[in-house]
C-alpha cells in the first residue's frame, strides 16, 4: 500500500495526455466516481449474503472491504492490452481514464472504510465519514497539481535524463509518504503529478532521448512491481489454509463482480448518454475491458487478519487470474464482434 502502489499508479498516469483526456473528462468523472461507488455497495451486499449462503458469518463492513478493493480495475492490465485490441481510441480513452481515475477513487473509500472498521460502527457519521472522504480526495488532487507542476518546472530547466528520472523517483516516493502523512490522498496525488509530467513534462520539458528513457524505465518499474505483487501473492498461497468453500465463493464471485461491473457501467451510461455520445455496444467492452490486477492484490495484501484476509486474498487472487487471463485474452474478440 505504502510503496508499491505509488509507483504502479504514476506508472499508468504518465501514459494518459491530458489534452486528449479533457475530451472525455465527463464519462470518465463520472464512471470512476459514481460507478465505483456503486460497484463497492453491490459487491458488498452480494458478498454478504453469499458467504451467508455457504453457512460462513462475515461482519457486512469487512464485505464493504472487500467491495473496496475489487471495484477499481488495474490501468497498467487496460492499457497493455487495449493498445492490441483494435477498439476506437476514444473508447480506449474512456476505458483507460476511468480505470486509473476509479484506482485513486476505489483506494480513497477503501481507506475510509477501513477507518470506520478500526474504529467501529459505533463512533461512524455519515457527516464526519463524508468530510473525511472529501478531504483525503480534494486535498489529493490539488496537492497532486501543486506535486506535479513543481516537478514539471524542474524538468524544464534541465537536459540531463538521468537527473529527469530521479525527479519523477522523488515525486513518487517523498509526494506519497508526504500526502499520507498530512491525511490526503495519496494514489490519486500521485495520478495527478504523473498526468501532469505525462502531458506538460514530454511536451515541453523533456527531449526527445529524456522522454525514450523516463518512458522505458516507469515500463520496466510496473513490469518489475506487477511482477512483485505476483510473487507476493503466490508466497501468500503457501501460508493460507486452501478452503474449498472459499474458493467455489471465490468462483461464484467472479460472476457476480461482472455482473456488478455490468450494472455499474449501464447505470451512469444511460444517464450520460442525454448528452454525450457513446460507442456503439460500448457498456459491452467497458464492462469486458475492466480488468483487475495489481491494485486488487495490493489491497487484499493490506487486510489485516483479524478482517479475513486469508479468506478475501483468496478470493480476490481467483477474480484477478480469471481477470487477466479470460478477459485480457478476450477482449480483442469481444471488441471485433461487439463491432465497436
Amino acid at each position: 500500500m505504502k510503496i508499491m502502489l505509488s509507483f504502479l499508479l504514476f506508472a499508468g498516469a504518465l501514459h494518459i495526455d491530458a489534452n486528449k483526456l479533457n475530451k472525455e473528462k465527463w464519462p470518465v468523472l463520472v464512471l470512476a466516481t459514481v460507478g465505483t461507488f456503486i460497484s463497492t455497495f453491490l459487491v458488498s451486499v452480494m458478498a454478504y449474503y453469499l458467504f451467508i449462503l455457504f453457512g460462513l458469518q462475515v461482519p457486512y463492513i469487512y464485505c464493504l472491504l472487500f467491495g473496496g478493493l475489487i471495484s477499481p480495475t488495474d490501468p497498467i492490465a487496460v492499457m497493455g492490452i487495449l493498445k492490441r485490441a483494435g477498439i476506437p481510441k476514444s473508447l480506449e480513452l474512456k476505458i483507460a481514464g476511468e480505470s486509473l481515475f476509479n484506482d485513486g477513487v476505489g483506494v480513497v473509500i477503501f481507506l475510509t472504510i477501513m477507518e470506520v472498521a478500526v474504529n467501529g460502527m459505533d463512533k461512524f457519521s455519515v457527516t464526519g465519514t463524508a468530510i473525511l472522504f472529501l478531504k483525503e480526495a480534494g486535498g489529493g488532487l490539488i496537492f497532486g497539481g501543486l506535486l506535479g507542476y513543481v516537478a514539471y518546472l524542474l524538468i524544464r530547466s534541465i537536459d540531463n535524463y538521468r537527473v529527469e528520472v530521479l525527479i519523477t523517483l522523488t515525486v513518487v516516493m517523498c509526494g506519497y509518504a508526504v500526502a499520507d502523512h498530512f491525511h490526503l490522498s495519496a494514489p490519486l496525488a500521485i495520478i495527478v503529478a504523473g498526468i501532469i509530467l505525462g502531458t506538460k513534462g514530454k511536451a515541453e520539458g523533456l527531449s526527445e532521448i529524456s522522454r525514450d528513457y523516463l518512458g522505458k524505465f516507469w515500463d520496466l518499474i510496473d513490469e518489475i512491481f506487477n511482477a512483485i505483487l505476483f510473487l507476493l501473492i503466490g508466497l501468500e498461497m503457501l501460508v493460507i489454509k486452501m478452503d474449498s468453500t472459499i474458493m467455489l465463493i471465490g468462483c461464484v464471485m467472479i460472476v457476480l463482480v461482472l455482473l456488478v461491473r455490468y450494472l455499474s457501467i449501464t447505470i451512469p451510461v444511460l444517464f450520460l448518454r442525454l448528452w454525450i455520445k457513446f460507442e456503439k455496444n460500448a457498456t459491452l467492452i467497458l464492462t469486458w475491458g475492466g480488468l483487475r490486477g495489481g491494485i486488487s492484490v495490493a489491497l487484499a495484501l493490506s487486510l489485516p487478519q483479524n478482517m479475513h484476509h486469508d479468506e478475501f486474498v483468496l478470493i480476490t487472487y481467483i477474480i484477478v487470474v480469471f481477470s487477466i487471463v479470460v478477459q485480457g485474452l478476450t477482449i480483442g474478440k469481444v471488441a471485433e464482434r461487439a463491432a465497436v
